[in-house]
């Protein structure tokens, strides 16, 4: 005759096993604990202080007038003439330096996929100027290339044209196009970077049974590549976005927010450090933090799915 555990012997063990194993589980967290904690309070407590301050009317020239105000500051970013057409002008800036990056970074990965004599010293020379200090880059834009009297090309028009040769103030003439190219010439190598990983990433007997069989590379890249290659200019473009939707150094350089150059970042700046109105200043950040989150999301799925295809 053979007995079987009771049912109330059954559920002791699960939960004592399930005790067990939340024991476990804390005694691995914990030794994680004191950073998790550092990073809280380094990065979410200013996050939540900006968002407190958002609701109020500080400005520093009027200490005494401080008080919540609701979301007026927030109604103020969303109507305000100059902060909108900060918006409209961050909107165009990384749009504009998103698309003209990821199509040069698509032709020079392209370029160095191909084996060639001296491919890792020209790799690394392509990386560089991802590796410039921001305003490092944006002085040398400013100075070294754009300068009317003494700048590379002007210069270079000098010398193709003759003394009669025509000398733009490029910044003064074409101020947005100055702060494109120069943020361009730094973050293609970023887009560079991650589409020849997608290149080297592709099936390369699929792409040799696809020659044998008569394709053209026209053909190869129409119907192999730009299809592999999809999900890692998503990737590069969106990350991209966060990046470029933040920058300052180069419109605070090169322009100083003049010439209709101002965008949401620098915006923010002299809203700060100009008005000294930390509540409107601190509502168009949290503007700013929104926007990011919601492309930061779109780009952290595209990941989670390039990584579920490689798994495949």
């Amino acid at each position: 005759m053979t007995t079987t555990p009771t049912k109330g012997a059954g559920v002791a063990e699960t939960e004592k096993r399930s005790n067990l194993q939340r024991s476990g589980d804390w005694a691995r967290r914990m030794p994680l604990l004191p950073a998790m904690v550092l990073v809280f309070l380094v990065t979410q407590l200013p996050f939540l202080f900006t968002i407190g301050a958002s609701f109020m009317n500080w400005n520093a020239y009027y200490p005494d007038e401080r008080r919540f105000n609701g979301g007026a500051n927030f109604k103020t970013v969303l109507t305000d003439p100059a902060a909108r057409k900060a918006i409209w002008v961050t909107v165009l800036l990384t749009a504009a330096v998103v698309l003209i990056s990821l199509f040069l970074g698509l032709i020079i990965a392209l370029l160095l996929d191909r084996k060639f004599f001296g491919q890792g010293i020209v790799r690394t020379m392509m990386i560089t100027p991802f590796l410039v200090v921001p305003v490092a880059a944006a002085l040398l834009w400013k100075h070294a290339l754009y300068n009317p009297e003494y700048g590379l090309f002007n210069g270079m028009l000098t010398k193709l044209f003759g003394e009669n040769a025509p000398q733009p103030d490029w910044i003064s003439e074409h101020p947005m196009w100055a702060v494109i190219f120069a943020i361009v010439w730094q973050w293609t190598p970023f887009m560079m970077l991650i589409l020849l990983a997608g290149l080297q990433s592709r099936p390369m007997d699929v792409v040799e049974a696809a020659k044998i069989d008569g394709a053209s590379s026209w053909q190869i890249f129409r119907s192999m590549t730009l299809p592999h290659l999809r999900p890692y200019m998503e990737l590069s473009g969106l990350l991209g976005t966060i990046y470029v939707v933040q920058n300052f150094d180069h419109v605070f350089t090169i322009t100083g927010g003049g010439l209709g150059t101002a965008n949401l970042p620098y915006y923010i700046y002299t809203t700060f450090y100009t008005g000294q109105d930390y509540g409107l200043a601190s509502a168009a950040g949290v503007v700013v933090v929104i926007l990011t989150i919601i492309v930061s999301t779109v780009a952290l799925r595209t990941v989670f799915s390039i990584f579920r295809e490689e798994q495949r």
